[in-house]
């Protein structure tokens, strides 16, 4: 029965405690005997080893237990930016979230990106204040950051007394023996009949306002608040009771064709590949024959999986609402769907987009290949890191976010797959785009047999418009099937461009073109389609383009004239600065480039007076001169007999 599942994500930014919040969550279950701890590094999520030495979750972790009677299926995500993607990944799988902040830090850098990602996806929320036992807890500052940046009122579901002391006390203020009158008030005016029986002075039944809460938080219209001490072990079962009663059950059924989405990959020593899947409709059985739509293949489930961290329970059967691991889905990846049909072919992108590419080494010749299966792997488990291998070149890249994920990456070679690679400094991903209109020709017809003739207009297109692509040939000119082999090779014609770097932002329109009755083959015109587009981007000419990231920096007054000098010697612009009771907030933009280390430099500089939150704001023009211009890797289009031989087989 769903009513009986919660599927839910604790999120926050790294440290605030959520960690060890989930540990006591567990224990108070019974799930386990001792709450783990992050500083001991025995926490049940945390159970990778490089977790446990720096004390962060750097990837997220399936639980799952029993609180009065309703099965929590509760995802432990990473905390700091660079393992964003991860987080992204789990959105699709849950309906509801826990936001933990730190009543002595506020509202972190990471905290804001968290809160917008589950605002964009209308994902209910519930607000929990940990650490109030800390030096400096400040609730009135937090709350007043949540109206100021969140345009957001918090429903304060509890008060609090003796804060920032081991005393602290919190008291409910909503139950069965006393509601408070603010709550009340709140509840009843999402419901016409409720506020005008309150008005005339009947207090509606505690379990009506119960039930129009639920509603209300379900729909996002309230956004409850708790507060608690991870530490001190307080604030937890009122917790898991609010999660219960307030975040929405899964609204599907199992009668329904399957319907499930695989939201993670993950690797069994012994079973392999194990799909993390969240079922929408239907179900799966053990030993039962999956058709995934994505891929448009059948597979046989091996085994089914209810993960708790490193342990799991065999299941033999999984229904619709509920999270599972499968084992036995060789082909499957990040966001296939399971069933007759694909339901929706939205990339799963991150919260942040990883902006730097960098190139891995393995430290001995002898693991070079190793190294790549590797990789492969991880890039299965993360698509996000976009891992390229260059055979001719011997040479391996991946993205990533920041320095931290290289680290950990690092890591997870030498700890999971047992050799040593290294990781060279990062480039920031630079794009191009058209610079004008033009026109790109190729005429493919020797050494027979092959014929494909096509000539492209190129245009530039609005920024973030991406590529798009149309025909105006005719069929009788070039057969569907192979005007069909010209838009699927658009993407890869665009890996790289005259600079080095992907083509984006551009209208490309195939105007003629001509198949032979006879010389075409398939597969000319996948040979021939970036040549023409080569063709056409060197007559357009290419603008590079870099990536920018708006900012938001809090600091304290005498560090403003240091501040605004950085900024703008990065580069970067600055709107006018709010001053508020001997503190700045300043916002702009700033290019990667210059600014991809500024927050350890900024918090270094400033003593920890200065904090730095930042969003990628998409790409804007750069001289060549400021940016990178990079060889085309590999044999490119423009050396048409060589390409020719490469894509034909008669070169190696």
């Amino acid at each position: 029965m769903t009513e009986n599942i919660r599927n839910i994500a604790i999120l926050a930014h790294a440290d605030a405690g959520k960690t060890s919040i989930t540990e006591l969550m567990l224990h108070h279950s019974g799930a386990i005997k001792n709450p783990g701890s992050v500083d001991d590094g025995t926490t049940h999520t945390d159970f990778l080893a490089v977790e446990r030495e720096r004390g962060i979750s750097v990837r997220s972790a399936h639980t799952t237990f029993l609180w009065k009677d309703i099965r929590i299926n509760l995802v432990d995500t990473p905390g700091h930016v660079d393992f964003s993607a991860d987080v992204e990944r789990i959105l699709i799988a849950v309906d509801g979230a826990v936001l933990v902040i730190s009543a002595a830090e506020g509202i972190q850098a990471h905290t804001g990106t968290l809160w917008n990602a589950l605002r964009a996806r209308n994902i209910p929320v519930i607000l929990f204040l940990n650490k109030l036992d800390r030096l400096g807890a400040d609730i009135e500052n937090v709350l007043m950051d949540i109206r100021k940046e969140w345009h957001l009122e918090p429903l304060c579901m509890q008060s609090v007394q003796n804060i920032a002391s081991t005393d602290v006390v919190i008291t409910d203020l909503f139950s069965k023996d006393h509601i408070a009158e603010n709550i009340a008030e709140t509840i009843v005016a999402g419901d016409e009949k409720l506020m005008d029986a309150y008005l005339e002075g009947v207090m509606p039944d505690f379990e009506i306002l119960e039930k129009q809460l639920a509603d209300m938080v379900s729909r996002s219209e309230i956004v409850p608040m708790l507060f608690g001490s991870a530490r001190l072990n307080i604030g937890i079962d009122q917790l898991l009771d609010v999660m219960i009663k307030f975040l929405p059950a899964p609204n599907e059924n199992a009668v329904d064709g399957l319907r499930a989405r695989v939201f993670g990959i993950s690797y069994d020593k012994t079973m392999g590949k194990v799909a993390h899947v969240r079922l929408f409709g239907g179900s799966i059985s053990n030993r039962e024959l999956i058709r995934n739509a994505t891929q448009s293949v059948d597979e046989k489930v091996v085994q089914l999986r209810r993960m708790s961290g490193m342990r799991f329970e065999d299941l033999q059967q999984v229904v619709a609402g509920d999270i599972a691991g499968v084992c036995g889905f060789s082909a499957a990846s990040v966001g296939d769907w399971l069933g007759e049909s694909v339901l929706d072919t939205s990339n799963l992108k991150p919260l942040q987009m990883p902006l730097l590419t960098v190139r891995v080494k393995a430290l001995n010749e002898k693991d070079y290949s190793p190294l790549s299966a590797a990789l492969q792997q991880l890039y299965s488990e993360d698509p996000s890191l976009n891992f390229e291998w260059l055979r001719d070149e011997k040479e391996m890249n991946i993205s990533v976010m920041g320095w931290i994920q290289m680290e950990v990456l690092e890591r997870i070679l030498l700890d999971r797959f047992g050799f040593a690679a290294t990781f060279e400094q990062p480039t920031v991903i630079y794009k191009e785009t058209p610079s004008s209109i033009a026109e790109g020709f190729v005429r493919y017809w020797m050494p027979k047999p092959c014929w494909a003739i096509l000539k492209f207009r190129i245009e530039p297109g609005e920024p973030g418009s991406g590529v798009v692509y149309r025909s105006e040939v005719r069929v009788d000119d070039v057969a569907q099937k192979y005007q069909n082999e010209v838009e699927q090779t658009i993407p890869a014609a665009l890996k790289q461009g005259i600079k080095g770097w992907e083509v984006t932002d551009l209208r490309i329109t195939l105007i003629e073109g001509e198949d032979h009755e006879i010389h075409s083959r398939p597969g000319d015109f996948i040979i021939a389609t970036p040549m023409g587009i080569m063709n056409g981007l060197v007559n357009s000419g290419t603008t590079l383009l870099e990536p920018f990231v708006t900012f938001r920096i809090k600091a304290t007054e005498d560090l403003l004239g240091l501040i605004t000098s950085d900024i703008t010697k990065m580069r970067g612009t600055f709107d006018s600065p709010e001053m508020d009771n001997g503190k700045i907030t300043l916002t702009g933009f700033l290019p990667v480039s210059t600014s991809h280390d500024y927050a350890v430099k900024l918090s270094s500089r400033s003593g920890g007076k200065a904090e730095i939150s930042t969003q990628f704001a998409g790409y804007r023009p750069c001289a060549d001169e400021l940016g990178v211009v990079r060889p085309y890797k590999g044999i490119s289009p423009l050396d048409e007999a060589k390409w020719i031989l490469k894509a034909r087989g008669a070169m190696q």
